[in-house]
């Protein structure tokens, strides 16, 4: 048994196919299926079950797996203790997917270039799978919007973005530059669904004005969302940065008169795993060029047009 056997074991796990683990190792399927072979010839025990394109792990391999699992971190987490020279390296970002389009490649650009011999693995989860990815030590830091709980993380707010109401180019608040909550209060409303951070905001703000949406529908993706408002089909509370995307000029961006609705956009890592100065050096610098970037005016300059 060694370490690529296991890697490769780990990757047919977390595909669910032979076919798409060997894409990602870079290797041949009929090299990878030759590697799990030998290792259950090793074991003595098969570790797979195949139905035609169905696999499931045995009760061997699921065993194998919770090891293999702890195996891999630390042969890892070892390369970086050993190898932490602040500069080389891999840094694993996730961004949940309300901000991962709209910020990460401002701050890739921006902070990554700094960073010219690091690797950059970038995902995308909802604001629950990336809290447990970065607990697990599968994701160096994550990008999401408060409120964001977990007792093994820490959190820092980065900056606060307006909400704007986004309402069809022909719809008659489009030539009104604020408008006020009675405004829409009987408009339909298209959402994002509850596992979004976003609605939390939206809901929060809405609450506290004693203002219930009429939501006729829940989408899982912003530009779907965009998309539906400029075909009518209701008004929605979209985030500046996401402005940028503006539907070919059918959705236009109101600002709410009085209290405009916000949230708050923050970083979090696990402080209780290892971080090799290389991770240490990428969270400061994106501290930094989050504090003397305006990403407010720079949304909002979109959002006014």
């Amino acid at each position: 048994m060694d370490v690529g056997q296991l890697r490769y074991f780990s990757k047919i796990v977390e595909h669910r196919s032979f076919t798409k683990a060997a894409e990602d190792c870079l290797v041949s399927q009929p090299a990878l299926s030759q590697q799990i072979g030998k290792l259950e010839r090793e074991l003595g025990q098969p570790l797979f079950e195949r139905q035609g394109r169905t696999i499931r792990l045995t009760p061997a391999g699921q065993l194998l797996h919770n090891k293999a699992e702890q195996i891999l971190f630390l042969v890892e987490d070892a390369k970086r203790r050993i190898t932490d020279d602040g500069e080389t390296g891999q840094i694993c970002i996730g961004a949940v997917p309300t901000v991962a389009p709209y910020m990460l490649p401002i701050v890739l650009r921006k902070v990554g270039d700094q960073f010219p011999k690091a690797s950059m693995v970038v995902s995308e989860d909802s604001s629950e799978v990336l809290m447990k990815r970065v607990s697990n030590g599968e994701v160096d830091l994550g990008f999401l919007t408060m409120p964001a709980k977990s007792k093994y993380l820490k959190v820092e707010p980065l900056f606060e973005e307006p909400l704007y109401l986004a309402v069809p180019a022909n719809h008659r608040l489009a030539e009104i530059p604020e408008v006020r909550i009675e405004d829409f209060n009987e408009e339909p409303f298209v959402f994002l669904g509850d596992t979004h951070c976003l609605t939390d905001s939206i809901e929060s703000f809405c609450n506290g004005k004693s203002f219930q949406p009429i939501g006729t529908t829940r989408i899982e993706q912003l530009i779907t969302v965009q998309n539906l408002v400029a075909m009518g089909h209701g008004l929605s509370f979209v985030p500046a940065m996401a402005t940028r995307q503006n539907v070919d000029g059918r959705v236009v961006y109101r600002k709410i008169k009085g209290e405009q609705p916000t949230r708050t956009v923050a970083v979090c890592w696990n402080p209780y795993r290892f971080q090799g100065q290389l991770q240490k050096n990428f969270i400061e610098s994106v501290r930094e060029f989050c504090e003397g970037y305006d990403f407010a005016s720079s949304f909002e300059e979109v959002a006014a047009g």
